[in-house]
């Protein structure tokens, strides 16, 4: 994880972004279940009342109420409450109040005189209890049952009949009350009491608002209409949230999406960067299949995985940790339901960890085998038509694809029944919620809404716990696809440049020098080169000639320092090719490989690769000198021609020449030329040496080449065998002094031709 740190810490600001916008969405998802709790509890149990005090209340109500209460309480009422007597209230407070309480002109009322939370709260408690059992005498509400034994005859409204059986009928039951001594009065305070020890406020506030309606009622006010317009209201406010929240989520999914892309497009410019600088030591270790895969597949699931961290890792702790605090405020026993849900939960995360982590971590190596194969198979096409093995290669291929394809069938099942398992726990945690929290609504210990928002918290807490761990799962892959970038970007290139960059001395422009040179393949015991010294001066023809695997393409590979020598020293200009840039040492070069490489472009964007500003005349006499201008002039569009991917729609022998001819236009010091006539004919061949010798004068050739032919007009030719210079000399000198040259000579041509 420390190495994609490095890649985020560009996008530190929008990674901030998002986490503020998941707060914000995590803040609207946690609201929800709240005011679906208030629309069940106040707006359709409570009748849009949201508490036990009244707005307005008559006094005659109001007295009994307070007789009922401490004298705190009373004054605590009281003191907050003011008081408008019938034919004496202002014509003011009337038209304010009349038209939602027609009745207060019949009636001497108290109006509610404040409108601060916490004296309300207050108030609340205080007539709460008193306002349930003046209902219960009056019978508007029916006295709460708190027993656990529903059969019992200790039930609420069985004790208030007892209570008062003797109280004849059209007697007020306060003015029995009243008249009742200190003592009684007491005791029927105590058993008051009694029955609300140990209810929860909520379900007192509950059954006190039946009082409270039955009151507006009274008092000529449309209830109806009180209770449509809150849960309107309420609902128009989760409308409102859910949008907020939802453009929250959008602006997160938007963000994320942008960082992760901005990562994975990091992350592809720095393996191109470091893969360019790679020598060809570095190229050995990573396979051309394995490098695609990991510069494209392996960020893929970076980005994957990126995308899921910002949207569900950052946003899950949010969620879970709010929703055990909202839990923990609800007026709810059920806390460890959740706890029972989580750890189902975890228990089995932790057995798909078991039974999926290896197939994850195995992954991104079966896609490099199928890349391999796949690539081999398209590259060898011919070569495969021609020995007849495509069946051999469709086994190799439905191998490895059937490989890759149980692999995957085998994570994807166990993905697919994680769902339902999840599903299967949550729909348990739901009935277990329900089971349980029926038992508390039926005991008195629980509101309805409370249940349905306890539901919807621990569904929240719940899947908060399932995202974490449906990344958890994918991310042994990306972890295992960061592993491998990670290798590609930390491997730094054997060939470096000098802290300080040499300058060729003008007076050896073209010189090259080999000063006992040795060199060895990296982790190899033996030297494929071993003491090679020339000197290739400026306007001669240098040529290498010898046996497969003498190491005549090795030893011109060390110019350009595609490797580092051994041992020895190779000097250009006058100074070791280690003591100069290797921008400024490739600049004098202009390399020809043995197997021709076109990119993709036109023939003109071919030929100026290596000097883009080129005149059409240097490109012209260029591919004059390849021996390229019959054929490219022979097509529709001439140097405009396309040139497909790789090459592929010219000649083996049009590839190599269209390579000698973007060598040529980049005009450098010197040229090398390894084994790159080989696809010619003799005609052709003769004639680009012909025209290479009287047009390219001053320039340094190097020439590896096989054909005897080719090599017998060079100044210079080397003889090498088993990375060993046999013989060093003109074409007649190494007919005369070189046993192995005159071997090959003799097994190509007749004496007569080598004469």
């Amino acid at each position: 994880m420390g190495k994609l740190m490095k890649h985020l810490k560009p996008h530190i600001i929008s990674i901030i972004g998002i986490v503020l916008f998941l707060f914000i969405q995590a803040y609207c998802d946690l609201s929800l279940p709240d005011y679906m709790s208030h629309i069940v509890n106040v707006g359709i149990q409570q009748g849009g009342i949201e508490n036990a005090v009244p707005d307005i209340i008559r006094k005659t109500e109001m007295d009994k109420i307070t007789f009922l209460m401490n004298d705190d309480d009373k004054k605590n009422v009281l003191d907050n409450y003011v008081l408008i007597e019938k034919g004496k209230a202002s014509q003011e407070d009337m038209d304010k109040y009349l038209k939602k309480y027609p009745e207060i002109k019949n009636n001497d009322v108290y109006k509610l005189n404040t409108s601060d939370n916490a004296v309300i709260d207050k108030i609340n408690t205080a007539v709460g209890k008193p306002m349930i059992f003046v209902g219960a005498i009056e019978g508007s509400i029916k006295m709460p049952d708190t027993s656990s034994e529903k059969n019992s005859n200790t039930t609420g409204d069985s004790q208030m009949k007892k209570l008062f059986a003797n109280v004849p009928k059209g007697t007020d039951p306060f003015t029995v009350i009243a008249k009742l001594p200190k003592e009684q009065l007491e005791e029927i305070m105590k058993t008051v009491n009694e029955k609300f020890e140990g209810m929860p406020d909520s379900i007192i506030t509950q059954s006190a608002t039946t009082y409270v309606k039955a009151e507006y009622n009274t008092l000529g006010r449309d209830t109806g209409s009180l209770q449509s317009n809150y849960i309107l209201i309420a609902g128009l406010k989760m409308l409102f949230i859910s949008l907020i929240s939802m453009v929250a989520t959008v602006i997160v999914g938007l963000i994320a999406a942008r960082v992760s892309a901005g990562v994975g497009r990091s992350m592809r410019k720095n393996v191109f960067e470091n893969v360019v600088g790679f020598s060809n030591a570095e190229f050995d270790k990573f396979s051309t299949s394995s490098l695609i895969t990991r510069s494209t597949n392996d960020i893929q699931q970076v980005q994957i995985f990126l995308v899921m961290l910002l949207r569900i890792v950052f946003y899950a702790p949010i969620l879970g940790i709010g929703g055990v605090l909202k839990v923990l405020k609800t007026d709810t026993s059920m806390t460890w339901v959740i706890g029972v849900g989580v750890l189902a939960i975890m228990i089995l995360v932790a057995i798909l960890f078991a039974v999926a982590m290896p197939k994850f971590k195995s992954m991104q190596k079966l896609v490099d085998r199928l890349n391999l194969v796949t690539r081999e198979s398209l590259t060898g096409m011919l070569v495969i038509r021609a020995f007849g093995t495509q069946k051999t290669e469709e086994q190799k291929f439905e191998q490895a694809n059937t490989n890759f394809t149980r692999n995957n069938l085998f994570v994807g099942r166990v993905m697919s029944a994680m769902f339902p398992a999840m599903m299967l726990l949550m729909n348990g945690v739901m009935i277990l919620i329900v089971w349980v929290g029926a038992h508390q609504i039926d005991m008195g210990n629980m509101q309805v809404g409370n249940m349905m928002a306890f539901i919807q918290y621990a569904m929240l807490i719940i899947m908060a716990f399932l995202m974490i761990s449906m990344v958890s799962i994918i991310l042994p892959r990306a972890s295992v696809s960061i592993t491998r970038i990670g290798e590609v970007i930390d491997t730094k290139g054997s060939i470096k440049d000098p802290a300080a960059s040499g300058n060729f001395v003008k007076e050896m422009k073209g010189n090259v020098e080999f000063k006992n040179v040795s060199f060895r393949y990296p982790g190899a015991e033996d030297d494929v080169i071993s003491n090679v010294s020339f000197t290739a001066k400026p306007g001669q023809t240098t040529a290498f000639i010898g046996s497969t695997g003498s190491g005549k393409s090795t030893l011109i590979n060390l110019i350009p320092r595609f490797y580092d020598v051994t041992e020895g020293q190779i000097l250009i200009g006058g100074v070791d090719i280690r003591d100069v840039s290797q921008h400024d040492l490739r600049q004098k070069i202009g390399y020809v490989p043995q197997k021709g490489i076109l990119f993709s472009g036109t023939i003109e964007s071919n030929l100026k690769y290596g000097y883009e500003s080129a005149s059409e005349e240097d490109i012209r006499t260029a591919a004059e000198i390849a021996q390229a201008a019959d054929f490219i002039n022979e097509k529709e569009e001439g140097f405009k021609t396309d040139i497909s991917q790789g090459g592929t729609n010219v000649s083996g022998g049009q590839k190599q020449r269209l390579s000698i001819a973007r060598a040529l236009v980049k005009k450098p010091e010197i040229f090398i030329f390894d084994d790159s006539f080989s696809a010619l004919d003799f005609k052709t061949d003769a004639a680009l040496r012909r025209a290479l010798k009287e047009k390219i004068k001053g320039a340094t050739i190097l020439v590896v080449a096989q054909r005897i032919s080719t090599v017998m007009t060079a100044d210079q030719i080397l003889v090498l065998d088993e990375g060993q210079v046999v013989g060093i000399g003109t074409h007649r000198e190494l007919m005369e002094t070189c046993d192995v040259y005159k071997q090959i000579a003799l097994s190509q041509l007749s004496k007569e031709e080598l004469a």
